[in-house]
């Protein structure tokens, strides 16, 4: 969700504007060693193993700081044992920002050469190879790490529209610039890698041999993590007719909100009692879709619009009942995950990421392979003849996206890439 952006505009500072601020820098934890039975993690180890962890420096760079950008990366920095620096800008203009923010962050970058950073940890919007050339040597030679919640390049191309090739080139440039390619999905890896062969065969000459297969050796799927505990109390809480539907994804039509409210309509029209709950990150402009269905479904309504109060979102989300999703496109759903965390019953596409996050024994109960079996299933639930039980499993797996869950891996794969 993108409510966590009030949290984390008191953890960065934008780098940009007439007056360059101070990068923010939380220092390392001290973790002289790790013994079995004490410290985080420290159950993995031996009883009577010690070893002492070095804390590695990490600068790192997002120029579209914003949504689950800015949650994901001030929830890394809280809970990582290494010191970190952020040069980061404010999420809007994504197309300037692909194109340009490597000159503002080599700039920024230039006055932190003498620092002794390790690592660089960057967001996919950044043109990596550009910025290498441009920052000091002392940062543009580190080890890089790309964390990829989003590509130009692995995206399908809107129909009837021609694809802009200049966006794709920098996510390829990028993925050959750094050390690691971090995908938040096997989905967006795979994606991105045909996409990446694609693209090559159409250059028509002077094509390097194994340059998608160079970036396939360093790639690495590190799913995302959020705090899951505030949700976690929402599934003890009774739940009785009518059912409150959710839908907490972004207001875009990527997420096919048509398909979503079309079978809501005939559900209506079907007198089964449902309400809704209509949240998630809404844009400046929304499909027409949403206007539609504040006018069709008036009388189901509980909630319309964007919350902005994290702990108001969260609410919400804990007394729904189901979580649907109609995405055609994305590359992890993370508001999801926090929606079963909660106890919702999700109803989810065959496809994207979700095969990976629902286990393969569980894809019949919540995934579904048309708009048709949608509807069959979501008025199943409805109607309370849906395996319930199932759902407390469910909500246990997804335990594992919880940052307590996943920093250990994150630090751990952090350290490793700085010493590659």
């Amino acid at each position: 969700m993108g409510a966590g952006r009030l949290r984390a505009a008191l953890l960065f500072r934008p780098a940009c504007g007439s007056r360059p601020p101070e990068p923010l820098t939380r220092g390392p934890r001290s973790v002289p060693c790790l013994r079995g039975g004490i410290g985080a993690g420290a159950g993995d180890l031996p009883t009577g193993d010690c070893r002492v962890i070095t804390p590695i420096r990490i600068l790192a760079l997002e120029p579209f700081l914003g949504g689950l950008h800015a949650d994901f990366l001030a929830g890394l920095r809280e809970r990582s044992r290494h010191a970190w620096t952020a040069l980061v800008m404010p999420a809007r203009q994504w197309r300037w920002r692909m194109r340009g923010a490597a000159l503002h962050l080599a700039h920024e970058a230039a006055g932190l050469a003498g620092k002794g950073f390790d690592l660089l940890f960057a967001g996919g919007y950044l043109n990596l190879a550009d910025f290498r050339a441009l920052a000091p040597p002392a940062i543009g030679r580190l080890p890089a790490v790309v964390y990829l919640h989003d590509s130009q390049l692995a995206r399908p191309a809107e129909p009837g529209q021609r694809r802009d090739l200049e966006y794709d080139f920098i996510n390829l440039v990028t993925a050959l610039a750094a050390t690691e390619v971090w995908f938040n999905s096997a989905f967006h890896r795979d994606a991105f890698l045909g996409a990446a062969r694609a693209l090559l065969a159409e250059m028509p000459d002077f094509v390097p041999e194994g340059l998608s297969d160079g970036i396939a050796a360093k790639a690495r799927v590190m799913p995302p993590a959020a705090d899951l505990r505030p949700f976690v109390p929402g599934r003890g809480r009774k739940r009785k007719p009518p059912l409150t539907i959710l839908w907490n994804q972004r207001w875009e039509l990527e997420a096919d909100p048509e398909a979503f409210f079309e079978a809501l309509y005939l559900l209506d029209e079907q007198k089964v009692p449902f309400r809704l709950a209509v949240v998630g990150e809404a844009m400046r402009r929304w499909p027409r879709a949403f206007e539609e269905a504040r006018r069709r479904l008036a009388d189901r309504l509980v909630r319309f619009g964007y919350i902005p109060d994290r702990r108001d979102y969260e609410d919400q989300v804990r007394r729904s009942d189901v979580v649907v999703s109609t995405a055609r496109h994305e590359f992890f759903g993370l508001p999801v995950v926090e929606a079963v965390a909660a106890g919702c019953f999700p109803l989810l596409p065959a496809a994207l990421s979700y095969p990976e996050i629902v286990p393969a024994d569980l894809h019949g109960t919540f995934l579904y392979r048309d708009e048709r079996e949608l509807r069959v299933k979501l008025a199943r639930v409805l109607k309370g003849k849906a395996p319930w039980d199932h759902l407390a499993r469910l909500a246990d797996h997804v335990q594992r996206y919880d940052w307590g869950n996943r920093i250990r891996e994150f630090d751990e794969a952090l350290e490793r890439a700085a010493h590659l």
